[in-house]
């Protein structure tokens, strides 16, 4: 299974991509929206919001208007409009991160 994860962070994207490549997943790592949106097709998307170019909503909106790819978002935002927000965009589920 290939997976997109979208993570500006490096303490958060790089082990996050260690540990899915543990488990046997193919990882594209990518830090920005627009890299997200230009990535090759995945099976999963983990997305996080905060990005340095472009609002996490807007990606979800590019990914869902191309493709039915899961999308996951994995956000520290974990205010109740954002995740019905996110979800009405198109995104199959939202992960407060801790």
């Amino acid at each position: 299974m290939n997976l997109l994860v979208v993570e500006d962070d490096p303490t958060i994207g790089e082990p996050l991509r260690s540990g899915l490549e543990r488990e046997g997943f193919e990882v594209n790592l990518v830090a920005t929206g627009t890299d997200a949106l230009e990535a090759p097709p995945a099976d999963l998307v983990l997305l996080d919001l905060g990005l340095p170019d472009l609002d996490g909503r807007v990606v979800c909106r590019g990914l869902r208007e191309r493709s039915a790819v899961p999308i996951i978002v994995v956000s520290a935002r974990g205010e109740e409009i954002d995740r019905v927000l996110l979800l009405e965009l198109g995104a199959d589920d939202y992960v407060v991160k801790p």
